[in-house]
């Protein structure tokens, strides 16, 4: 475990539960490999921030890692509905590329 996984769950532990130190636990999973456990805490982001398009785009590109790839492309079409809605274009981009690879790789 890395120091900075350590000092996000102790926060998270001690009851500093939100969007932003969800996506940065979360991150920060992701970045050691471990993408299965990237993927709770992302969750947990979007569902406190449902207008979260950076937390969106890194749930897919956790669940994709993780073997999920139907759950990813539902991530991120639903992070590219909220990241149109905010005028986040270039999220919206990003992510349409990673679904269009995704509906690629599953034939759809």
């Amino acid at each position: 475990m890395t120091p900075a996984i350590e000092n996000f769950e102790k926060m998270l532990a001690a009851g500093k539960d939100n969007a932003l130190l969800r996506f940065s636990l979360g991150n920060a999973y992701l970045g050691a490999g471990e993408a299965a456990r990237a993927v709770p805490h992302l969750q947990k982001a979007v569902e406190h921030d449902s207008r979260y398009s950076a937390a969106w785009k890194l749930l897919g590109r956790a669940l994709n890692d993780a073997g999920d790839a139907r759950a990813a492309l539902e991530a991120y079409r639903k992070g590219i509905e909220v990241a149109q809605a905010k005028g986040d274009i270039q999220a919206a981009k990003e992510m349409a590329v990673f679904a269009r690879r995704i509906e690629k790789s599953l034939g759809l």
